[in-house]
């Protein structure tokens, strides 16, 4: 299935639930094979799904009174060596001589160096692959060095603070995160999963879900907003044009008061009214930052958000994780280490993938910071997270049981705030955003063949 039909599918799903569709106006294996060994089952869980952090507390309890909104802002498809690798910060690209000299070979056995990209913000077409098995590939068993061979160099552009000021500006006054990777070495839709559920159940790429998609609970997992509606803990999906809970079906259509337009964050935002769990989606046509869309379009997608949560009254009381679903094929040097498996349901490797996992990697790593008055400014952590590690801070604040074995062992994240003190109590000013209408226009010289191309 061509990925423009899945797309079409999930604003399908948000119609269909007469949801006024909102966002700016301008944005509109088989395992073994070839590495047999990667099948390996990964870390032994310490503990299980169904535990609770404070076992000896009731679920439900709030043991971070300080915090009562967590705000979820997940992007498309940058590793952070493409957008932080260079930033100085952190477990970056290495630089010598002002050049990269982090390198891959191609085809031919050529070394191939990360190299600033081209043409500023745009992206060069849809070379880059995040499939199971191109990522795979480029992970070539924790060599990294596999991505020009799978998604020839594009893969090694980066980018810098005078491509993406907003970000830059971002990661260097809140907390970032140099260890953050996405769940699994797959697109967008099993880390999504992974993100709400903790879980991809089997998914490895992005077919579009449909009525005939099992509930999750009867696996014995729920959705992380099917665990909050159990505990009376509020919660919204605020999307653009796709709702990610779209990708349980069920829990979709159990909730379609909590499925709400993006302008309804911005205006409950301003309010201090946001609910106590939050998920941000982003405009996916041109504003999601996949290639080959101009990321100065997501950029500024992202600073209203984010700038409308440091702006509103509930700032002094809020977390925000901004951060990516996955790499989208871009080069990174740091391995993804292994990680415990969410559960027994085996992942549905295509036929004729030779590189596989039992989910028992990590993907590659992904662009975060956690913004908040109670961030660590200017700090770097180095600990290990994913996907899950959100849902694990939302359990750890309620006391709530783990959907999985995966989340029951991530952690919490909160080594970036410092709860004692709020030491960015008064928001601070950020480097602005490019807008729309001053946009270099690159995604838009073709737009209906990108839009087919976009992965």
């Amino acid at each position: 299935m061509r990925q423009i039909s899945r797309r079409r599918a999930l604003r399908t799903i948000g119609a269909g639930a007469g949801l006024a569709l909102a966002g700016p106006a301008a944005l509109g294996a088989r395992l073994g094979g070839a590495n047999a060994a990667t099948g390996a089952a990964g870390p032994a869980p310490v503990r299980r799904a169904g535990s609770r952090p404070y076992p000896r507390l009731a679920p439900g309890t709030d043991t971070i009174p300080q915090i009562e909104h967590v705000v979820i802002l997940m992007m498309e498809n940058h590793t952070y060596d493409a957008y932080f690798g260079a930033l100085g910060r952190g477990d970056g690209l290495t630089f010598r001589g002002g050049g990269a000299q982090n390198r891959c070979p191609d085809r031919a056995g050529r070394p191939v160096w990360s190299y600033r990209a081209q043409h500023g913000t745009c992206q060069a077409g849809n070379s880059v692959s995040q499939s199971w098995e191109a990522s795979h590939r480029a992970w070539n068993g924790g060599a990294m060095d596999g991505f020009v061979r799978t998604n020839g160099p594009s893969s090694m552009a980066y980018w810098t603070g005078q491509d993406i000021p907003f970000y830059w500006s971002l990661a260097r006054t809140f907390t970032l995160c140099d260890r953050y990777f996405s769940s699994v070495m797959a697109q967008t839709y099993p880390n999504r999963r992974f993100l709400m559920a903790a879980s991809a159940f089997g998914q490895v790429g992005d077919p579009f879900p449909g009525p005939s998609d099992p509930d999750p609970r009867p696996h014995g997992y729920s959705t992380i907003f099917d665990l909050l509606n159990a505990y009376g803990i509020s919660w919204k999906d605020y999307f653009a044009d796709l709702p990610t809970v779209g990708l349980f079906p069920a829990t979709f259509e159990r909730n379609p008061d909590k499925i709400r337009p993006v302008a309804e964050f911005l205006a409950d935002a301003a309010a201090g009214t946001l609910p106590s769990v939050s998920l941000v989606d982003p405009e996916s046509a041109e504003g999601s930052e996949e290639s080959p869309e101009d990321v100065s379009a997501g950029q500024w997608y992202a600073s209203q958000i984010i700038n409308a949560v440091m702006n509103g009254p509930a700032w002094a009381r809020t977390v925000l994780v901004f951060t990516y679903d996955e790499g989208g094929g871009y080069y990174d040097h740091v391995p993804p280490p292994r990680a415990v498996r969410p559960d027994g349901i085996a992942p549905e490797v295509p036929p004729g993938n030779t590189y596989g996992d039992l989910y028992s990697y990590y993907g590659f790593r992904v662009p975060t910071v956690v913004v908040s008055p109670f961030s660590r400014p200017g700090a770097v952590s180095s600990t290990v997270y994913d996907h899950t590690s959100i849902l694990k801070l939302i359990e750890t604040k309620w006391n709530l049981p783990a959907l999985s074995d995966r989340d029951a062992n991530a952690n919490n994240m909160l080594d970036c705030l410092d709860l004692r003190h709020p030491h960015l109590s008064r928001p601070p000013t950020l480097a602005p955003a490019q807008a729309p209408s001053s946009l270099p226009g690159c995604f838009l010289t073709n737009p209906s063949q990108n839009i087919q191309n976009a992965t």
